[in-house]
């Protein structure tokens, strides 16, 4: 076949032998699946651009004949994928592919933060990941071996939107004894971590007539957006030593607040006794709720743990935690823990939002925590985070004189606070970045900056090696020294 005898400025098929080439393949197919297979790579063909929009098809006698099978199977494929509007056709037209399909973006992109191809740095010191090489993957495979042994068939239907009962009751136990909460299993819900179970609240919330909520600053970027996801907006509240500041949280006339009492995100202080009772006397006096962020609270160093503030009164506290940062983001199972008062609304909301978490993933937790390995991770976590903390106020001491740092005493993140002579910050950003050294400042977590005059930096240590937490502190010092992009 030539072009020469087409009347359009539109490439013809004929000329795109590349795309005859991905139908050769079907035309060989066996007999039976050869009219599907012919259909599923013109298909292909129109999908990935290898047919652009415009382009003229041969004859169904023509094609048939070049690819030496019936001329009913090529029919058939060019009437079933005009019919699914990849071809156009009129009478005495000809057959063409539809200028409405867009060919596939190619190749498919991972977006998820620090995947293969994204813009990466050497050392990392972003706080809020764990060490995903610490994953207990054998023993996470010998509980799914379990759990498939004995989940029954039934078993595998939609879930009850709260979670598994099994699944609930292993984490009620689990937060009693670990956290100090009290945790009712029919009050319960599992949740796609804490990012679901803040979503669940605020449209709860947002029926029920709250406007805004109040959010710690500096505080977690993430509650903000969050928050917006359901039509509510957030007023920043800020802190003193001894957690979220009364007198202002009093004048913003909100009825619900998000905090992180245990280990402040990213200052690391530990509300007060006297500071979470007053804010529970608030909470009473307002008639107002409030979210608690434990999101790293089983991690504890140099002080005894502190009970989650849930346990003083929990009518008046949501509890939030997941296994984000004792287990892996990616599992997307986490909890909530509502006020007899809400509980029922929100596992509406749940049941709307996604009719349940995977049911097999429910159980293999279930049975990672009833046996005793949910516990056995924790404690192995516990000893290498403590490791790599040491190796950071190490490396802090000996390349940056002068450096404070806090929160250090538990979490998987410190603050530090480089003394002014290291400024101006936004130079020392831009050279830390030039040295391939990712760092977060303080001000990306909404407070207006440093009030002392000091370089405040929040430093993830978690998911980074002793060694490369040495290379990356004395690559950052020099090339701070030198004003010159440095690798280390």
């Amino acid at each position: 076949m030539t072009s020469s005898g087409t009347n359009s400025h539109r490439p013809s098929a004929e000329s795109l032998s590349p795309a005859w080439e991905l139908l050769l393949p079907a035309a060989a197919a066996p007999a039976r699946g050869r009219g599907r297979a012919l259909r599923s790579a013109l298909r292909e063909a129109v999908r990935s651009g290898r047919l652009a929009a415009g382009t003229r098809l041969p004859s169904s006698r023509e094609l048939a004949a070049d690819l030496g099978v019936s001329r009913g199977l090529v029919t058939e494929a060019y009437e079933q994928l005009t019919a699914e509007s990849y071809l156009r056709s009129g009478q005495g037209a000809g057959t063409w592919v539809n200028e409405g399909v867009r060919a596939a973006e190619r190749p498919v992109r991972d977006r998820a933060p620090g995947a293969p191809g994204a813009a990466g740095a050497l050392v990392d010191f972003r706080p809020g990941t764990p060490d995903l090489s610490l994953f207990p993957r054998s023993a996470w495979s010998a509980a799914q071996r379990t759990v498939f042994g004995r989940l029954p068939h039934g078993a595998l239907g939609y879930p009850d939107p709260r979670g598994l009962p099994e699944l609930r009751e292993a984490l009620a136990g689990l937060l009693a004894r670990r956290r100090g909460v009290v945790a009712d299993p029919e009050r319960l819900v599992v949740c796609s971590g804490v990012a679901q179970a803040t979503t669940l609240l605020g449209f709860v919330l947002r029926d029920e007539g709250v406007t805004s909520v109040g959010v710690e600053d500096p505080g977690s970027p993430e509650h903000a957006s969050l928050f917006a996801a359901t039509g509510l907006g957030t007023v920043p509240l800020p802190l003193d030593d001894d957690g979220l500041a009364l007198a202002p949280l009093r004048r913003s006339g909100v009825r619900a607040v998000v905090t992180t009492p245990a280990h402040q995100f990213p200052t690391g202080i530990g509300y007060s006794a006297q500071r979470r009772g007053e804010l529970l006397d608030w909470a009473r006096t307002a008639d107002a709720v409030i979210m608690e962020d434990d999101y790293d609270g089983d991690f504890r160093y140099d002080r005894a743990p502190v009970g989650a503030l849930q346990g003083l009164d929990p009518e008046r506290v949501v509890y939030t935690g997941s296994v984000s940062k004792s287990l892996a983001p990616g599992l997307r199972l986490g909890w909530l823990i509502a006020p007899a008062a809400l509980t029922e609304r929100i596992v509406a909301r749940k049941r709307t939002m996604d009719l349940g978490n995977p049911v097999i993933d429910q159980a293999v937790l279930a049975d990672f925590v009833v046996r005793g390995g949910y516990d056995r991770q924790l404690r192995r976590c516990q000893r290498a985070y403590r490791e790599r903390r040491d190796a950071l106020v190490a490396a802090l001491d000996e390349h940056f004189p002068g450096a404070t740092v806090s929160g250090i005493a538990a979490g998987l993140h410190i603050i530090a606070r480089l003394p002014a002579s290291y400024g101006p910050e936004d130079v020392f950003l831009e050279r830390a970045a030039g040295a391939g050294i990712a760092l977060r400042p303080l001000r990306d977590c909404g407070t207006a900056g440093s009030e002392d005059g000091t370089l405040p930096l929040v430093l993830g240590y978690a998911h980074l090696a002793p060694g490369d937490i040495a290379r990356g502190i004395a690559a950052l010092a020099a090339a701070r020294r030198s004003g010159r992009p440095v690798t280390g």
